[in-house]
C-alpha cells in the first residue's frame, strides 16, 4: 500500500514538473534571440527539455504502482497546473475557454472518481 501512495505522488509530480517545463519553453519562445542557435541553446530550453526527460523517468517509477485506468485522469490535471503557473509566473489571465476546459476537466475527474 505504501508503494502505491508513492506511485500516485510521483505521477502527479510528473505532471506538475512537465507543466513547469512548458512554462519555461513558452517563455523562451516569446523571447527574441540573436540567431537560431541561441533560440535552442539557452538555459530555459535546456532546463525545459531536461525536465521533460525527468518526467519520463518519474513516469517509469510512478506507473509501476498506479492503475492504468487512472493515468488519463492524472495527466488531465496538466491543464490546471499550466494555467495556474502561467497566471502567477507569466502574468497571463486565463481566457473563458481555458476556464471552461478546467471546469470540464474537474467535473470529469469527479465523475471518474465516483
Amino acid at each position: 500500500m505504501e508503494w502505491m501512495n508513492i506511485s500516485y505522488f510521483l505521477a502527479f509530480l510528473s505532471v506538475f514538473v512537465a507543466s513547469i517545463s512548458q512554462i519555461l519553453l513558452k517563455r523562451s519562445a516569446e523571447m527574441e534571440h540573436k540567431n537560431i542557435i541561441f533560440k535552442f541553446l539557452n538555459w530555459r530550453v535546456i532546463v525545459g527539455y531536461g525536465l521533460m526527460f525527468g518526467t519520463t523517468i518519474l513516469n517509469v517509477f510512478a506507473y509501476r504502482g498506479v492503475e492504468l485506468k487512472v493515468t488519463p485522469m492524472i495527466e488531465s490535471t496538466g491543464i490546471i497546473w499550466v494555467t495556474i503557473l502561467a497566471t502567477f509566473l507569466l502574468g497571463e489571465k486565463p481566457s473563458k475557454k481555458v476556464l471552461l476546459s478546467i471546469a470540464v476537466t474537474v467535473i470529469g475527474i469527479i465523475v471518474f472518481s465516483l
